[in-house]
């Protein structure tokens, strides 16, 4: 009696088939969610720039002069502050691409906790114009002409930088004010 079927090598050089073609999606999907949450790190960090220079054009609504940047005042742990000073900026914009944590608060004093805008100042600089930061915040430094921090609404802060990680190669990029 002839019986017609597979073999069992015809089945097995499906299954490896298959499985190599499975393996190279997966790690296609991968890298395309690690090149989409970059392109949207870069988007937010435009966003923040944009809000940071009408900042400087307007002031704000909590008392900052036009011709001045806001200070680290804003490492407040609520959003009212953020909202008061920059109006414009969607929230959005203020979290790491991929991370969803609603007890966070958006700006920190400190990079710690998950996906956040955090000040530090030149004193935590690891290199000459590098902070240290991770794929989970965006550093913003604001700075006196003098290049000191900018703590307080009464000084003048004439100048930015603001730093962000990309995920892809791991290397941070500053962007800095209009007025540096």
């Amino acid at each position: 009696m002839y019986r017609r079927g597979f073999t069992i090598i015809e089945l097995l050089v499906v299954i490896v088939l298959m499985g190599i073609l499975l393996t190279l999606g997966v790690v296609n999907l991968r890298s395309s969610q690690v090149n989409a949450r970059d392109e949207a790190r870069k988007q937010d960090v435009s966003n923040i720039v944009l809000a940071l220079e009408t900042y400087y054009t307007n002031g704000s609504l909590t008392g900052g002069t036009p011709g001045s940047y806001p200070p680290t005042a804003l490492s407040d742990s609520t959003n009212t502050v953020i909202e008061a000073t920059l109006p414009d900026l969607d929230a959005k914009s203020l979290e790491a691409p991929g991370i969803s944590d609603p007890t966070k608060s958006f700006i920190s004093a400190t990079c710690t906790g998950t996906g956040s805008i955090c000040v530090q100042s030149p004193a935590g600089v690891t290199s000459a114009n590098s902070p240290a930061v991770d794929i989970n915040h965006f550093v913003y430094q604001p700075l006196q002409q003098s290049g000191a921090l900018c703590t307080l609404y009464t000084q003048n802060c004439q100048k930015f930088n603001l730093f962000y990680e990309t995920e892809t190669t791991s290397t941070v990029t500053m962007v800095t004010s209009k007025n540096q």
